[in-house]
């Protein structure tokens, strides 16, 4: 039996679920702009605000209902972990838990005993415990279930110790613990609170929710159990956190240049200005363009054929080059945020020749023949495909579409295109199930986290399948390679993943370096900016 140890500074990888674009980066800084707060000593302000500008309202706060970037990134504000990863060293460190141990299926974390919620109640390991419990429930349907939290584990608490059994190994465990927010006791037991407001134990507490304009947060001046000992007491920590929904690119890119803002991702032409301006950026590598397939029943993209088509049609290379202004590359594997812990290729080799002649010969062979309006057609059944973008792509992946709509229109293909935000489109995704085709980039570290995203229990049925696929390749890849430790199964796990793209189930098109730019404060961040790190500056 293998037995894996891990007290403070064991290194593993981070962990990172997200829909849309907020992506890893190892240190994120910014060196210009100002303020008009008083400075302290080191050039930092006084109990400054940190503005940060973001593309997507998040929608329900509740840190266990959605994996939405947004509310990934916000929930950081004011809920903890049972473990956390140090941002610049990409180690796990110490946050709500000192030590932890792993030994086989069973993993055991010893909690701090001084920890408080922003109510002033004690958070124990009972109420970890509860924590997990509510995310392995099925019932409850979280998207982190399968994802941050392996499936079928269960949780138990004795004093200060938290133990939870597994029902299966587990490669990735700690990388998905450092992701999943812990809820104090009062939102537990009433989750329908947590849509507006906040009930952790992180450094900052939900003071106002403005839905689509605007969350406003203030600091706990008492908090000192943050990542690795983090506190809120150094000089420049925000007294105040301002979250502004700012849905237009190009003024997110203006709000910077101008101050009034402190932090925003840019990925479109505007980044040209915000560089010429000198702001500080940092890079992160991550999908960007990912385009998947309904494959449920009654969909014309269930059709193996069509879906063949629809992804051959493409010039997948023009594509890229659109949608990341001619800076992105080919991708080489679904869990790519960085550091990602299985490296290799297995999507170039795997994706399909730009042929539009051989995908309308393999639907003709298929039976979907061309009417005289220029629609193909199957036993009366018109070849229609909704498809849905997600506006966080930025005016390169609007153009994007634009070019496939094009041709699969010149492949005799009637198209629906509309764009949506990112919080939108996963409700259709994950929701009304209104979609045939979808560009969404699901970004992640370890393969482990996308297993319930790439098969098992369809959204009809509880789960995140949410594209409803089911290839026995991959799901023979992942019955083995979760049998194996961290990366000794990386090769099954890239094996799996050439199986999805060979069969056309997810057609990954685009890597990019999403950069995040800085004006008048410091942060770092990993996968999104970490609370306890944010500097104002004077």
């Amino acid at each position: 039996m293998n037995r894996l140890t891990a007290p403070p500074g064991r290194a593993v990888r981070p962990v990172a679920l997200l829909l849309a674009l907020t992506l890893t980066s190892t240190a994120l800084a910014a060196c210009s702009g100002g303020g008009d707060d008083a400075a302290s000593d080191g050039g930092y302000a006084s109990a400054g605000t940190f503005t940060l500008a973001l593309a997507t309202d998040p929608g329900n706060l509740d840190p266990h209902a959605s994996a939405v970037s947004s509310v990934i990134g916000m929930s950081r504000l004011a809920y903890d972990t049972i473990v956390a990863v140090d941002p610049e060293s990409t180690e796990v460190v110490p946050s709500l838990a000192t030590e932890w141990t792993v030994d086989g299926t069973t993993a055991t974390f010893t909690l701090r005993d001084d920890v408080t919620c922003a109510d002033g109640s004690e958070f124990t390991a009972g109420t970890a415990a509860a924590n997990i419990e509510y995310v392995a429930d099925p019932a409850n349907e979280s998207p982190y279930l399968g994802a941050f939290l392996p499936a079928g584990v269960t949780a138990s608490a004795d004093g200060d110790t938290l133990t939870l059994e597994l029902a299966g190994p587990a490669p990735f465990l700690l990388e998905g613990l450092a992701g999943l927010a812990m809820v104090c006791d009062s939102g537990l037991a009433d989750r329908d609170t947590l849509a507006a407001a906040t009930a952790g134990t992180g450094p900052f507490v939900l003071d106002e929710a403005a839905p689509d304009d605007h969350y406003t947060y203030s600091v706990r001046e008492d908090y000192a159990w943050g990542p690795d000992g983090a506190t809120t007491t150094e000089p420049g920590t925000p007294a105040t956190v301002d979250v502004r929904i700012v849905a237009n690119e190009t003024t997110s890119a203006n709000l910077l240049l101008s101050g009034e803002v402190n932090a925003a991702q840019v990925i479109g032409p505007d980044t040209e200005r915000l560089e010429a301006a000198g702001l500080y950026s940092t890079e992160s590598a991550g999908l960007l363009g990912e385009q998947w397939y309904n494959h449920a029943e009654g969909h014309v993209t269930a059709d193996p054929a069509v879906r063949a088509a629809l992804a051959q049609a493409l010039d997948l290379t023009e594509l890229r080059q659109v949608l990341t202004s001619g800076k992105g590359s080919s991708p080489t594997s679904l869990a790519t945020v960085s550091p990602a812990a299985c490296t290799g290729d297995s999507i170039t080799a795997a994706l399909p020749e730009h042929d539009p002649e051989a995908a309308a010969a393999a639907l003709d062979e298929a039976g979907w023949t061309l009417g005289d309006d220029g629609v193909r057609a199957k036993d009366g059944k018109p070849l229609t495909i909704a498809f849905l973008h997600d506006t966080a792509l930025g005016t390169g992946g609007a153009s994007a579409a634009e070019l496939a709509t094009a041709a699969w229109t010149d492949l005799g293909v009637d198209v629906e295109v509309t764009g949506k935000n990112t919080t939108e489109l996963s409700e259709i995704l994950f929701g009304t199930g209104a979609w045939d085709v979808a560009w969404e980039p699901i970004n992640v570290s370890s393969p482990d986290q996308l297993v319930g995203f790439l098969s098992g229990p369809t959204v009809a049925d509880g789960g995140t399948n949410f594209a409803a696929i089911d290839n026995a390749d991959y799901a023979d890849a992942v019955g083995e390679a979760t049998t194996m430790v961290g990366a000794d199964g990386c090769d099954t796990w890239l094996a799996g993943e050439t199986a999805l793209v060979e069969a056309t189930a997810v057609t990954p098109f685009a890597n990019s370096l999403v950069k995040i730019y800085g004006n008048g404060a410091e942060f770092l961040s990993t996968g999104s900016i970490v609370p306890t790190s944010i500097r104002v500056l004077s």
